[in-house]
């Protein structure tokens, strides 16, 4: 039997190609025949390019994206994978007052983890970690003013 395999709204969904037509009204409107059902659709976005489509049937909207032997090819080499960056230093982004330090030394960080709070302007800001690492060490304590620019923490 031949099968498609196609990701709707996320989730990668084989479709058998028999069970399956379109009969198109124009470049934008068709009906979409479904094991017997028929189901009138509509395309809002298209991006061929990246075989993605943004399609309206029966008043619901789908993200649809057919697979393809490239995106196996791109998957099993591992190139689909994020790129996260090493971190190296965190310098103080503006200057102010440390508030609340939140990492130790020796601790493993990943993307999104809080740093420290700084207040600056009567605000305060949470700094997260932009990247992965190790903090090495931490050059300022709580309550200490920083300006711009200042190196508080580094890692390894």
């Amino acid at each position: 039997m031949n099968f498609q395999t196609w990701t709707i709204d996320g989730v990668d969904t084989k479709i058998k190609s028999s069970d399956t037509s379109i009969k198109w009204e124009d470049d934008t409107f068709f009906t979409l025949n479904y094991k017997g059902e028929s189901f009138n659709g509509e395309i809002i976005e298209e991006d061929t390019e990246n075989n993605f489509l943004k399609l309206k049937i029966n008043h619901r909207v789908f993200n649809i994206r057919k697979k393809s032997k490239l995106d196996a090819l791109i998957s099993e080499m591992g190139l689909d994978k994020p790129k996260v960056k090493k971190l190296k230093e965190l310098e103080a982004p503006m200057p102010g007052r440390i508030v609340n330090i939140e990492v130790k030394i020796g601790q493993q960080l990943n993307v999104g983890d809080n740093l420290l709070s700084l207040e600056a302007m009567k605000m305060e800001n949470v700094l997260k970690a932009e990247g992965t690492g190790k903090v090495k060490s931490i050059n300022y304590s709580n309550n200490d003013v920083v300006e711009k620019g200042a190196i508080i923490i580094e890692f390894e």
